[in-house]
This record gives C-alpha cells, structure tokens and sequence, in this order.
C-alpha cells in the first residue's frame, strides 16, 4: 500500500470512529449536564465550595463565576510556578521567572497550552501534575460549561436563569473528562507511553557520549491534553515524543481524543433544543471544513515541487519518520481545528502553503469542530449571524430555533466575532513595529512574518501550537501573549453568555412559511460561506504578506 493510500485509510478510520462515538457520547453528555442528580461524591464538592446545586444563575452571575474561578487559577497556578524549587518533586528545578509564570498561568487557565519553555528541563512532576494537568481538566470543562449555557438560552424561554456554573464545571470533570482520561491513559501505556515518578535515568549512546532522559507522569497528562483540546506537551518535542506518542495506532488514539468530544456536541446541542436535525447541520458545517482542510493540507504536503521532496515523494522536513508525512498532516490539521496546541511535527517546516493552511484553521475561529466547548459555542453565534445575513437577503426579521435575532443579539454576535480578529492583527502588528518582536525572529521576510502571524493568531484563539524559530520567552512576548489569552478566551465567553442570557428572555416565535429552515443543506452551505467569506475578508492581507506571498 502506497503512503497516499495508507494516509486515506488513516482519515477515513477516523471519521468511521467519530460517527460511531457521536450519538452515544453525545447522548452521554446531554444526560450529564440535563440531569437534576448529584453524585455523593459532587455533594461533597458543593459542601466545600459553599455552593448550593439546585440554586441557577442569571447570565450575569453565570459570566462573573467563569471569571472568578479562572483568576483565582491564574493565581494559584502562578504561586505554584514561582516556588517549585521548594516543592515536592521538584527534580532540583528552580522556580520559574514572573513573566514566564505569568505566561504559562494564563495558557493554562485559558486552555491554550501555549509553551515558552522545555516541559522536561523547566517544571517539576508536582507541578506537571497539580498545577498543569489540573488546568488541563478544568479549562475545558469550563468551556463546555459556557457552551452548555448558550444552548440553554435557545431551549428556554421568558426566563434569566441559564442553570450553575459550578455544577456544570464539577459535572463535567467527574462524570465525563476523568473516566475518560483514565480510559484513554491506560491505553496510551498499553501503548508504550510512560507513567511514572522517575527523576529520569542516564544512559550512554553508542557515540559514548551520556544523555539524561526525563521521567514522569506522562500518559496521565497526554490523555487530557487531547481529550480537553489542551495541547500542553510533557516534553519539549510535545507528541513527537515517543513517550508521548509511542507508535502509529497511538498517534491515531490521539487524533481521535482531539476530536470526539468537540464533534459528539453538535448532539447534545440537538437534544437540548429537542431537535437532533439542528446538532446534524452543525455536525455537517463543521464536518465540510474539517475535511475540507484536512484534504488541502495532506494534498499540499505530499506534492510539494523541490529536489528533494520530489525526490521522495513528500515533504519530509520536520517530520517524525515513526508516523510519516500523511499521519502528520492530518494531526496538523486537527490540532488547529481545535483548541489543541499538541503537535507531532514541526508546523515551522511545513511547505509555504500548506503551513498558511495551519494558520487559516485557527483564523476560522477553531470552529470546525474547535475547542471542548468553544467549537460549538463558536459554530452557533456564526449561525446567529448567518440567519441574520439570510433575513438581509429577503428583507425579514430573523429568526434560529425559535428566536429572533434583533439589534442586541447581532451587536453581541459581531463582538464576539470581531475579538479575535483585532487581537491578533493588533499583536503582529505591534510585535512587528516594535525592536522586541523583531528581536525574536530567527527568520526574515515573508516566512518570519509568517511565525509571528502564526503566534498571535495561536494564543489569541487559544490554541497554543507555534511554529518555530522565533524566540518568545523573552517579558514582552510573554505579556503580550498573556493578554491576547486572557481577552481572547474571556471576552468572547461573555459576550457568549450575554447573548445566551438575551435569547432566554424571549418568547418562542412560532414557525412560519417564511422561516428559514436551518436543518436544511441550504443553511449548511450559507453557514460554511458565512464561516469562510469573514474569515477570508478579515485576515486575508495579513495571510498575503506571509504564507501566500512565501508560496508563490
């Protein structure tokens, strides 16, 4: 079997499991977070919190307990940073410096992973554990907690109450991301991935030189940092590592950890608003782009002109042999749909083209099918927007699931929209105006643009991948990096939540002969337009002075 061939089955397994996952995880999900019982064990976390489970929240309180427990994240997780040197299993690694605490408090918190650092030679296993993988849980369930509350704000009507955060955050966590991760990390040392407490062992290469290779907690931390859309790697090398990601089959588990619980949601979204045909044309939407780009970027890798990539067939640089340039692609185009910032193959080597697609990806708004959470809270303020564009087009107020779209909820859709943009133009902009961005290009030219383009975009869509060969551990890329976390994670969920706390005030607006049905194909296809033709308007300059102007 040829590598295309074998490539082909690869992708085509993946979407065979993440069709068979979709009803029953999705189903699993809406019984999770619709059901009025608490587990003993959820009880006691409610005692201790002081929080009442059968008390709701307006939007209001909704947003400010989002807020509250993610800054008192940051906080703990940059305490736990500064003193590691006196922790526990600390390896004799000193404490980490304030701008790079600030950073990687904020990446976690945020769900974007980003890293400055080597994970093996920077932070201890105590903090691996009960600071990194920690975050790695409760950020995406954080996420899917807010996209939970949208979904309510279509299901409900002529009410403030959107349900409680902290029952949504403890729900999800216990009964769906940590059997889950213990599952998946079960399997991964099955497959070869380590798990351990080792302070790391010296060994002596065959050139009798004497290499130290780090142990630790790794397959416990890799299982999340998939299945939350994390992306944080135990090592430097992320999941090229072979003790992350030991050999091919593991390397597809991962893809599908990536994926699952973004695209099973669609279903649990069509069982709230008790219309399955709903969660179908958001699974189609999101569906078209993630094949769409899928198929782009393997084509791309695969016949790029130049001796040596022609001379064996693919693009090879900056990929890991074990997996080859097929199972890459596809894990570059997966991690960028999403919210993940795992890689397992250096996207700074990608051809011209087919890194611009990497980059296009998180410009989509990582929609397709996006973060744990913020995929599908994403996906349908683009829908909002899309039926408003379609009531332009036939002179009609619109109207999605029920509810009409009037001046509030366009303005709160179109901010939303907007953060990200402006962050990420704004941050290259400066970086690129300023002596310290430039400062940490390797690279001239359209390719350097290309990295600083692609780092902005990374952490103002909280993906947390990077190409590499530009240098960011200095204080100003680890503020202005930091920033574009904090307010592209934070602003887009309140605008989310206001928008949800507007739409279940409404009175249900019956259906008429001038509706326009948004279980059809036609909404698919305006949707999937809608998704790409802003996206394309706003970053395509940007996009031009970087990955399109270096190909061609």
């Amino acid at each position: 079997m040829s590598s295309a061939a074998a490539g082909a089955v690869f992708i085509g397994s993946l979407v065979l499991a993440l069709a068979v996952a979709y009803r029953p995880l999705g189903d699993y999900m809406y019984r999770v977070v619709s059901s009025d019982r608490h587990l003993r064990a959820e009880r006691a976390l409610y005692r201790v919190c002081g929080v009442n489970p059968d008390g709701e929240q307006s939007w209001g309180v909704y947003a400010r307990s989002v807020l509250a427990f993610s800054a008192v994240s940051v906080l703990f997780l940059y305490a736990l940073l500064r003193v590691q040197h006196w922790l526990p299993l600390s390896l004799g690694l000193p404490g980490v410096f304030p701008s790079g605490s600030w950073n990687t408090a904020v990446s976690f918190t945020t769900n974007t992973n980003w890293q400055w650092y080597a994970g093996e030679s920077t932070m201890g296993h105590l903090v691996q554990m009960a600071g990194l993988a920690v975050q790695n849980f409760v950020s995406a369930a954080a996420g899917v907690a807010v996209a939970v509350a949208l979904v309510r704000g279509f299901a409900r009507s002529r009410t403030d109450q959107l349900g409680n955060f902290w029952v949504d955050l403890v729900r999800i966590v216990v009964r769906v991301l940590l059997p889950m991760s213990v599952v998946a990390a079960i399997v991964l040392i099955a497959g070869g991935a380590i798990q351990n407490l080792s302070g790391g062992t010296d060994l002596h290469t065959l050139a009798g030189a004497t290499q130290h290779i780090t142990g630790g907690p790794v397959a416990s931390q890799e299982a999340i940092k998939e299945l939350g859309t994390n992306g944080g790697g135990f090592y430097n090398a992320n999941s090229s590592h072979p003790f992350e990601n030991p050999t091919t089959w593991t390397n597809w588990l991962e893809i599908f950890l990536l994926l699952v619980i973004s695209f099973s949601l669609p279903r649990t979204f069509g069982r709230m608003v008790a219309s399955n045909r709903q969660g179908y044309a958001i699974l189609a939407a999101m569906a078209v782009l993630a094949i769409g780009s899928i198929v782009t970027i393997n084509v791309l890798q695969g016949a790029h002109g130049g001796t040596v990539p022609e001379a064996v067939g693919a693009s090879t640089e900056g990929t890991e042999t074990r997996f080859g340039v097929f199972d890459s692609a596809t894990f570059a185009a997966s991690t960028t749909l999403t919210s993940t910032g795992s890689v397992n193959s250096f996207h700074d080597s990608y051809t011209a083209l087919g890194g611009g697609v990497t980059i296009l990806n998180m410009m989509l708004g990582e929609v397709a099918p996006g973060g744990t959470g913020s995929g599908l809270y994403g996906m349908l303020i683009l829908a909002v927007l899309t039926v408003f564009i379609a009531g332009l087009m036939v002179g009609r107020t619109p109207e999605y699931l029920g509810k009409k779209i009037s001046a509030r909820e366009v303005k709160l859709a179109s901010l939303y929209f907007l953060t990200t943009p402006v962050l990420v133009l704004v941050g290259t902009g400066v970086a690129m105006a300023s002596g310290w961005g430039r400062a940490g290009m390797l690279n001239t030219g359209p390719h350097g643009f290309s990295e600083v383009l692609y780092a902005f975009t990374s952490a103002s869509n909280n993906n947390g991948s990077a190409f590499a060969g530009l240098t960011v551990s200095s204080a100003p890329y680890n503020t202005a990096l930091g920033l574009c976390m904090l307010l592209g994670r934070f602003l887009p969920m309140v605008f989310a939540l206001a928008l949800a706390g507007s739409l279940a005030q409404q009175q249900p607006v019956p259906a008429s002969t001038g509706t326009l049905k948004t279980y059809q194909p036609l909404f698919v296809g305006m949707l999937v337009g809608v998704t790409v033709i802003l996206v394309a308007l706003t970053f395509l300059p940007a996009l031009a002075l970087g990955p399109l102007a270096e190909g061609l």
